[in-house]
């Protein structure tokens, strides 16, 4: 079974779909503008709604420049990490190397995540100026898309595309009649959600065995191919020509000072509204749940999980924080890529905890043990727990305590996180589980 990024109904099959709700409730729209409309699929139509204007731009700036405006707007990657994305860039562009690469990271893997697919289906232009604008500035004359297997109508979409604009001569050796060569290839994801980790995506594209690297060195040093690499993901790219076109202030002007610009939530088919939202930081949990969601279809909430189940869970008394970077760092959350999944008062802890776990299990690499055998002895403890037995309650903080520090990456790491969110908001329902022994 396959998650196909439509999460916003239930059940689905592979070849039917039909579009969420899709909503900007942004003071201004950066990402959804085409989405909301209508489906943007042709170069010419594009160009008619402002599309190609930041591309143009930035072909007469210096690099240094282009850096600076995307520093001063704060965006911060949207896949999870939240990383700086000027700060990025600005890493690859002073690498000396003679070939350098850019990846557009479309393995939207986590549960509960569809807005990748959404922006790449409906406004793939926008992510093609986008990778034109990164690459340009950082040096990198090829690039990819990583997308993930599953998306099967973006691909084609994204194939068309791509074609469309090297025709046009927005690709190829002189990019709309400039100095600068770049090119774009598709490259279809391995199936592995660990492959939304960037160095097991690296390591896919060369096909290799898609598990995570060592690090350092970081791949802005060392990366596809051995060679600097720039990593982002879909949604951050796309909000790039939006602020080379209206300045780094107008998109530092969003959100709040400390998470500047709008995010694009994914809400799940709990909710009674479920779809695809662009929001501002600074908006409550509470306002995504009653104001965007409409609550739940039926049940109380219990809690919610955002940006994946490898993060902390928000339990229904915290709902009044802020949807930003430092707020939900502090009650052990993350912003992760947007999904938003709720969960009502009919799910037991147990079963929570042992569905995660045994998503964590079967999808880790296999390379760290703490990872790939501790996730799989939760989960079965877990699923014993659910038919009536207990466990050693002291043997799930260990199993806890070793991913959390022996993990080489964010898989087993982001188990951790949800682990000790669970003990935090839920201490009590977690404690029945166990024995004190």
């Amino acid at each position: 079974m396959y998650c196909l990024g439509q999460c916003y109904r239930s059940p689905a099959r592979q070849g039917e779909d039909a579009l969420p709700h899709i909503a900007s409730r942004a003071r201004i729209s950066v990402l959804l503008g085409n989405v909301v409309r209508a489906a943007v699929l042709d170069l010419d139509e594009y160009c008619s709604t402002g599309g190609g204007q930041a591309l143009r731009q930035v072909l007469h700036m210096d690099s240094a420049a282009v850096i600076q405006q995307i520093c001063a707007s704060g965006l911060r990657g949207r896949g999870g990490a939240a990383f700086p994305t000027g700060l990025k860039w600005q890493l690859l562009a002073k690498q000396e190397a003679d070939c350098k690469y850019l990846v557009a990271n479309a393995d939207e893997g986590d549960p509960g995540s569809f807005s990748d697919r959404l922006l790449m289906e409906r406004d793939p232009y926008r992510l093609i100026e986008a990778m034109l604008i990164a690459g340009i500035t950082v040096g990198a004359k090829q690039a990819y898309i990583y997308l993930r297997r599953e998306y099967e109508q973006a691909a084609s979409i994204l194939q068309a595309a791509i074609a469309q604009a090297r025709a046009a001569g927005w690709l190829g050796q002189h990019v709309l009649g400039s100095a600068h060569a770049f090119d774009i290839s598709l490259a279809i994801g391995k199936g592995s959600y660990l492959c939304g980790e960037e160095t097991a995506m690296l390591n896919a594209i060369e096909d290799r065995r898609p598990e995570a690297r060592l690090r350092p060195p970081q791949i802005t040093e060392l990366g596809l191919y051995s060679k600097p690499t720039l990593v982002n993901n879909v949604e951050t790219l796309c909000a790039i020509p939006w602020i080379i076109t209206h300045s780094a202030a107008a998109y530092a002007a969003l959100g709040t000072p400390e998470s500047p610009g709008t995010k694009l939530l994914s809400l799940n088919s709990v909710f009674k509204r479920p779809g695809l939202y662009e929001v501002e930081f600074g908006i409550s949990l509470r306002d995504i749940v009653d104001k965007l969601g409409l609550g739940l279809k039926q049940g109380q909430l219990k809690g919610l999980m955002i940006g994946g189940p490898l993060a902390g869970v928000i339990p229904q008394q915290l709902l009044d924080t802020p949807l930003a970077y430092q707020s939900l760092q502090q009650i052990g959350g993350a912003v992760g890529h947007g999904g938003v999944i709720a969960f009502d008062d009919s799910c037991s802890i147990a079963e929570l905890v042992a569905q995660v776990f045994r998503f964590g299990a079967f999808e880790s690499c296999g390379k760290c043990t703490p990872c790939h055998r501790g996730a799989a002895e939760v989960s079965h403890h877990f699923d014993d727990i659910l038919q009536g037995r207990h466990w050693n309650a002291s043997r799930w903080q260990a199993l806890v305590t070793a991913l959390a520090d022996a993990s080489l990456c964010g898989h087993g790491r982001g188990l951790a996180e949800f682990a000790q969110s669970i003990q935090r908001h839920y201490h009590a329902e977690l404690q029945t589980c166990f024995t004190s022994a």
